[in-house]
């Protein structure tokens, strides 16, 4: 796998000198209980990014409910948190990845190629009787440089145009009936951008959470055309980056994430808006 290393990995490498484990547990509805569970128990030497507070900016009128960070302040947290080009970042979540794969293309926006997301999270790795602390890692402040890649980001006005294009394939990440229009429990309006497909984020994963192996994440995205750019998109986001993650297992190159994502999308009263099956 490229981007997703077992607990035997980490377990064996705890100790390495440049090795960074970034703890992105995170629940939305509960902004506190992360935090609360990383001061309560962790990976050892793990230091913890918080979801809201550091990797979304303020909630503005566009931009959707989880903005993109302001890059110099994530920058400066990263090399607080001592992450710089010589690190390796192992991050994990108890989320099924999808908190611990926005740090990982947050870093990878920024980048830095060297970062893996833990398969199965804390608490399989907790459950297993792996090591866990409560002393809060104090890591030696160092400087981390980004070096942006606009490759990988889409904003609005470029989703808008490339509605509609046949070099652009357009992924929505959420659960089907959100996707349909069906429900929207979250954002003011229900439904998809138009022309986009459905394909949910957790399919990447078995069902005992697990990221599947190489070849099951590979067939998983086997309609998806492989000469088109694909445009990855959820609510806010978030949950996108599995995909992403995914589709880069399985080897697609022209992958973007519709930073703003739905609730950037229908913050504009002009974009339009599809339900039901494409």
């Amino acid at each position: 796998m490229k981007h997703i290393v077992s607990i035997a990995w980490l377990l064996s490498h705890l100790e390495d000198t440049n090795l960074v484990v970034a703890d992105c547990r995170f629940q939305l509805g509960q902004p506190d209980a992360g935090r609360q569970a990383y001061e309560e128990a962790h990976i050892p030497n793990a230091v913890y990014f918080d979801l809201e507070q550091d990797l979304s900016a303020p909630v503005g009128e566009h931009g959707g409910r989880h903005p993109v960070p302001d890059i110099d302040t994530l920058a400066t947290k990263l090399g607080l948190a001592g992450i710089n080009v010589n690190s390796t970042v192992v991050v994990y979540d108890d989320q099924g990845g999808a908190m611990a794969s926005r740090l990982w293309w947050l870093l990878h926006y920024l980048g830095h190629e060297k970062v893996y997301v833990l398969d199965e999270g804390f608490s399989v790795w907790k459950k297993a009787g792996q090591p866990v602390s409560s002393l809060l890692k104090e890591a030696v402040p160092t400087v981390f440089t980004a070096h942006i890649r606009t490759d990988i980001i889409a904003d609005v006005t470029e989703v808008q145009a490339k509605l509609g294009q046949p070099g652009t394939l357009l992924l929505d990440s959420r659960e089907a009936p959100r996707y349909l229009g069906e429900v929207e429990p979250i954002d003011k309006a229900a439904g998809h951008i138009p022309g986009a497909i459905n394909k949910f984020w957790k399919d990447v994963l078995d069902e005992q959470g697990r990221f599947k192996d190489e070849s099951a994440i590979t067939e998983n995205y086997a309609s998806l055309p492989r000469d088109k750019e694909i445009i990855v998109y959820c609510g806010s986001g978030v949950t996108a980056t599995p995909n992403i993650l995914g589709l880069s297992e399985a080897g697609f190159k022209n992958v973007k994430l519709y930073a703003g994502s739905w609730s950037d999308w229908i913050s504009y009263m002009d974009n339009p808006v599809a339900t039901g099956e494409e």
